[in-house]
C-alpha cells in the first residue's frame, strides 16, 4: 500500500437537477445538495487511493467535517479536490476543497483558483483501509 501524505485527486462534476437538495431530500430549494457535496469530497478521496490499494483493499468512510459555504444552480461546474494530509496506519485523514468552477461559476469564473468567492464548501474527511472481503464477511441485516 504506498500510502503517503499528499496523495491527492481532483473529480469535476455539473450540478443537475437530480443533485440537488429538493431532490436528496436536504431542502426545498434547486441547488447542490450538502449530501451531494459530501458524496463527491468522498469520490476524490477514493480516486486518490484508487491507484494505491490493491483489489483485494477498499476504504470506507468514518468520520467528515463539512462547511458548505455556498450555494451552486443547476448548470454549474463543481471542482473537488482531495488530499491525504494524515496516514496513521489504516487511518486517513483528508482535506478537502469544493469550488466553482467552468460554466455558472459566477463572475470570477476562471480567474485564481484560491479566491473565495469560488469556494463552495471544505474541510475533512476521514477513512478507513478495510480488506474488502473481511469487511463484507462482517455485515448484517438487522432483524
Amino acid at each position: 500500500m504506498g500510502l503517503a501524505v499528499g496523495l491527492r485527486a481532483t473529480v469535476r462534476h455539473a450540478v443537475t437537477d437530480a443533485d440537488t437538495a429538493i431532490e436528496a431530500g436536504s431542502g426545498d430549494v434547486p441547488v447542490l445538495a450538502t449530501p451531494r457535496l459530501l458524496a463527491l469530497a468522498e469520490a476524490a478521496c477514493v480516486a486518490a487511493l484508487e491507484p494505491h490499494l490493491g483489489p483485494e483493499m477498499t476504504s470506507v468512510g468514518t468520520a467528515v467535517a463539512l462547511e458548505h459555504r455556498r450555494a451552486t444552480p443547476v448548470g454549474a461546474e463543481v471542482e473537488v479536490e482531495a488530499e491525504l494530509t494524515e496516514v496513521e496506519g489504516r487511518r486517513l485523514g483528508f482535506s478537502f476543497i469544493a469550488r466553482h468552477c467552468g460554466p455558472g461559476g459566477g463572475s470570477g469564473s476562471g480567474g485564481d483558483p484560491e479566491d473565495e468567492d469560488l469556494v463552495v464548501g471544505a474541510k475533512k474527511v476521514e477513512r478507513i483501509v478495510v480488506d474488502r472481503e473481511k469487511f463484507l464477511s462482517r455485515v448484517t441485516v438487522p432483524g
